[in-house]
């Protein structure tokens, strides 16, 4: 299958750099003339799968499908699917982060044999990098990514990620430990979460791996 950094690179150069998101919170699903409910949340994610067939990568926001209990992660479960089966490559963006064996449990969720594992998941590294390790190497495994989330856009998030970490920002050293897991990899699979709208985004030059630009567009930020 090979690794995510080299399927992501490939399918970037055929399709295009853009990651489409699947946001179906409930004021959107009315907005379609759709039910609240996990028919509802079934049918708006049927029709994201036809028409962004031909992307590279589309984003579920997993807080979404949670929301209707077992009924919204099964349509979550089919929307993976039917996003493969299109040759779309998949990142859940499930943000999880913990310790120990509860990390190894999300791991073997977002990122093992699992219905849910998508092609790449997002993860909070804010318990200290070092806690995503079981995910990290779960996910390296079975050749799928991680992206972690670095520097985010949302205004609270900079009194954690600006914070000093000897000599450089908190979100810097996150950046860093994922260029060191890249290992000098020209297409790496982990990667970091950038926001677009920042002012003083950290260096991502020696990265070796994607970043994930959310923000660009409606919410302000631009492609450069």
């Amino acid at each position: 299958m090979g690794g995510f950094g080299d399927r992501l690179s490939g399918a970037m150069a055929q399709r295009g750099p853009l990651c489409l998101g699947i946001d179906p919170h409930p004021e959107l699903l009315r907005a379609w003339g759709l039910g609240a409910d996990a028919d509802g949340l079934a049918r708006f994610s049927e029709t994201c799968v036809t028409a962004f067939a031909g992307f590279a990568v589309v984003k579920p926001q997993v807080a979404f499908f949670e929301a209707y209990g077992s009924a919204g992660f099964a349509v979550l479960e089919r929307t993976i699917a039917a996003l493969r089966a299109e040759g779309v490559l998949v990142l859940a963006d499930a943000k999880r982060g913990d310790i120990g064996s509860t990390m190894a449990a999300y791991a073997a969720a977002w990122a093992g044999d699992s219905p849910l594992a998508a092609d790449a998941v997002t993860a909070s590294p804010y318990l200290g990098f070092g806690s995503l390790q079981p995910l990290l190497d779960t996910a390296l495994a079975h050749d799928r990514g991680v992206f972690v989330l670095a520097a985010t856009s949302n205004p609270e998030g900079a009194s954690v990620q600006r914070a000093d970490a000897g000599g450089r920002t908190v979100a810097q050293s996150i950046v860093d430990a994922a260029a060191a897991i890249n290992g000098g990899e020209r297409n790496g699979s982990v990667g970091v979460v950038v926001g677009a709208t920042l002012s003083d985004p950290p260096d991502v030059s020696a990265l070796g791996g994607p970043v994930l630009v959310p923000g660009v567009g409606a919410q302000g930020g631009r492609p450069e």
